[in-house]
């Protein structure tokens, strides 16, 4: 699970969130409202969108809605709330109802565990709260998920893997925990490049 400071975890698996973030942007269609988490992973995401991409982007990531300042036909809805430093997110109740206003196509969900019995889940109990809060104001919610954090566990659920239309990795599909999650029905979307 990401344990480290939000600084460092920028450099850990560098190549491997690049390669879940290319594939999560892909997802995202013009037009689309799109939530998209914070954390390092969703940081990478929101640099690798296309920068001619017309759509709305909500975040409750500081980081993230700065990153998407560059790209002129995305409008940027930015929840505000106490700041979670370890992920730099807004988290909290004004966070929470803040996005109670949301209606999206896509959510792209950064996690620190997915794991095939503990389901997703992530190191702080108001960050899984904000998650849950997020997932369920988009039609369908995707997983960034590097490989380091399949068949991790953290201490509190965020939403079970039913609630997902997939996860988005670099794993190598072989991995027991891959094998384990596609036998669960869980649908991968395969972010390798091997």
């Amino acid at each position: 699970p990401a344990t480290a400071d939000y600084t460092t975890r920028r450099r850990v698996e560098v190549d491997s969130k690049q390669r879940v973030a290319a594939a999560a942007a892909a997802l995202v269609k013009p037009g689309d409202t799109v939530i998209l988490n914070g954390g390092t992973t969703a940081l990478a995401v929101a640099r690798t969108l296309p920068a001619d991409l017309r759509a709305t982007v909500v975040t409750h990531s500081p980081t993230v809605a700065v990153a998407l300042a560059g790209h002129p036909e995305v409008e940027i809805f930015l929840l505000g709330g106490r700041l979670f430093r370890h992920s730099m997110v807004a988290c909290g109740a004004a966070a929470v109802e803040a996005a109670q206003t949301v209606h999206a196509d896509l959510f792209l969900l950064g996690v620190t565990g997915v794991h095939p019995d503990a389901g997703l889940t992530t190191g702080d109990a108001d960050e899984a709260a904000m998650k849950r809060a997020l997932a369920r104001r988009a039609a369908e919610t995707y997983v960034l998920a590097s490989a380091e954090k399949i068949g991790a566990a953290s201490p509190f659920a965020v939403v079970p893997l039913s609630a997902v239309a997939g996860i988005v990795t670099d794993a190598e599909p072989g991995d027991d925990t891959m094998r384990r999650l596609a036998e669960a029905g869980v649908p991968l979307v395969d972010a390798g490049d091997r």
